[in-house]
């Protein structure tokens, strides 16, 4: 959920307004809808003021489907951005670790980019599966520069405070433009709550199965 809560925080900021939708045979016969009206599943939005679009989608890609959406990004897109940058989540082993940011490059410039960024790069051997590793093998082979952050996040909780992590530390340094990360911060301060109330819950729940049973019977 990190890239999803990153890029919507993203589109509603800028303003950005859709520029398109990508419809395919193998997405899945959802309908997705908001104010009122439905709307495709799959949407591209875009502003000028910043020069920027974000890919969006409401239902999980299925793995038949990713060669119709890299195809489509790479015929339709490619000529209007000149780099792109991919969000991801991936499980973070520990409270501590939530939050640390890697990144990944297709090409020598952009690795550059995120060295002069002050991101760390990823030092092990390792591999991106699902549709964003589609995307980006997709931007590899065409030979379009394209980059990975990659936060640890909470893997049983949606996690604003990993989005705010890779907006703030990792993607605002790539880009000419800020992100006020303010109602990020107010969602993770929120569920971080919500945690805490379930954790006394089932505290209290425990030390009360645990007590003595005392009692009369006749």
């Amino acid at each position: 959920m990190v890239a999803s809560i990153a890029v919507d925080q993203i589109t509603d900021q800028l303003g950005l307004e859709e520029y398109g939708s990508i419809r395919s045979d193998s997405f899945p016969p959802v309908a997705s809808f908001t104010d009122g009206m439905v709307q495709d599943t799959v949407r591209v939005y875009g502003g000028t003021d910043p020069d920027i679009m974000t890919l969006q989608s409401d239902v999980p890609i299925p793995e038949n489907a990713f060669g119709d959406l890299s195809q489509c990004v790479l015929e339709e897109l490619v000529d209007d951005f000149s780099r792109a940058i991919f969000l991801a989540g991936a499980p973070a082993q520990s409270e501590e670790q939530q939050g640390d940011v890697i990144g990944v490059a297709t090409t020598e410039t952009l690795k550059a980019d995120l060295e002069d960024a002050e991101i760390e790069l990823a030092e092990d051997s390792g591999a991106v599966g699902g549709v964003t590793g589609a995307l980006i093998n997709a931007c590899y082979q065409a030979d379009v520069p394209a980059a990975l952050l990659l936060v640890r996040a909470d893997p049983r909780l949606p996690d604003p405070a990993a989005a705010q992590s890779v907006i703030e530390t990792a993607l605002e340094p790539l880009v000419e433009f800020d992100i006020d990360t303010t109602e990020l911060r107010e969602q993770a301060e929120e569920i971080q709550r919500q945690k805490q109330q379930v954790a006394q819950q089932l505290q209290q729940t425990q030390e009360q199965q645990e007590e003595p049973v005392r009692g009369m019977f006749r």
